[in-house]
């Protein structure tokens, strides 16, 4: 069974093989209308089901038209549809679904329901999102990247803000991919030492640098996240924005980083908040190319849970 849960549960060479798959596909689809079936529709013939405990815009999209590219189909869910763990386990919600689908895409906010998932579920299970972790974002992050620099290998990835899931699946990837990944934020708001620990094991230079212009100097990728949930209270917002203004990405901090330096978002961004409209927008920006490679990426991470 091959799952897709973090991108350090996944070997090295299945992640090069997904970023050269989801390229490949990307540059056979090129001028070709969205709604068009690819070349090879190897998804005829089966169901994915996309499970959203979350709400989403770019995950539940990009799954949806990438399985109907691929030539199957969706049956998309809510965590009001289902009631995950309430009136049904996961266990055996799990051991239901895969009666009828053929590949479970899970977007979620505990990591042990994912996990819990995957390991009952008899067919495959795709992370689309934890609290934790966000490894379908990092697989269109390199590939976006990759697309702009070449390999990524070697390279300094810059990370301003928050530590959070998505930071949390790009410091495993230093440690899969060997890249450079410095973390420039609070203290309070530091990545779970964990897994720092883990990527400098593998070899990845990984550090910590509170002043975000000595962090970025060098830097070939610079990246950040919205600096509060839809779920946050008003103080804890306004407690967060006091931490954070300092790790803005302004147009100064990407003129210290240098030309070189791409910008990176994963969006939905609170413009001029953690990142101004400028930069956003500006020559060093690539997040709407990051945006759309959520599409390409899931498609190579399908067709690899499914052996296709």
């Amino acid at each position: 069974m091959t799952h897709f849960l973090d991108i350090d549960a996944t070997s090295s060479a299945d992640l090069r093989k997904i970023l050269n798959s989801a390229q490949m596909m990307k540059s056979a689809r090129a001028g070709r209308p969205k709604g068009m079936p690819d070349d090879e529709t190897p998804l005829a013939g089966h169901i994915v089901a996309l499970i959203f405990e979350k709400p989403s815009t770019r995950t539940r999209v990009s799954f949806d038209v990438g399985v109907r590219q691929l030539g199957g189909q969706t049956m998309i869910l809510s965590g009001t549809d289902m009631q995950l763990g309430h009136g049904e386990t996961i266990a055996d919600t799990a051991r239901v679904l895969s009666r009828y689908v053929d590949l479970i895409m899970m977007r979620t906010y505990d990591e042990d329901t994912l996990h819990e998932m995957a390991e009952y579920a008899t067919v495959p299970v795709i992370n689309g999102l934890t609290n934790r972790t966000h490894p379908c974002q990092i697989m269109a992050d390199v590939m976006t990247f990759e697309e702009f620099h070449g390999p990524i290998a070697g390279k300094k990835v810059v990370w301003s803000g928050d530590g959070n899931n998505v930071c949390a699946s790009m410091i495993q990837a230093a440690g899969q991919l060997g890249f450079d990944f410095t973390f420039t934020g609070p203290g309070t708001l530091d990545p779970v030492a964990e897994l720092l620990g883990d990527a400098r094991k593998k070899g990845a230079k990984i550090s910590i640098e509170r002043d975000p212009h000595k962090a970025v100097q060098g830097a070939d990728l610079v990246m950040t996240d919205t600096w509060v949930s839809m779920h946050d209270s008003q103080s804890s917002r306004e407690r967060r924005h006091n931490q954070l203004r300092p790790y803005q990405v302004n147009a100064a901090l990407m003129q210290t980083a240098g030309p070189q330096a791409v910008f990176m978002h994963c969006l939905p961004a609170h413009r001029d908040e953690e990142v101004t409209s400028e930069v956003m927008d500006g020559p060093q920006s690539v997040v709407w190319d990051e945006a759309e490679n959520r599409l390409h990426a899931q498609k190579a991470i399908m067709r690899h849970c499914l052996g296709l």
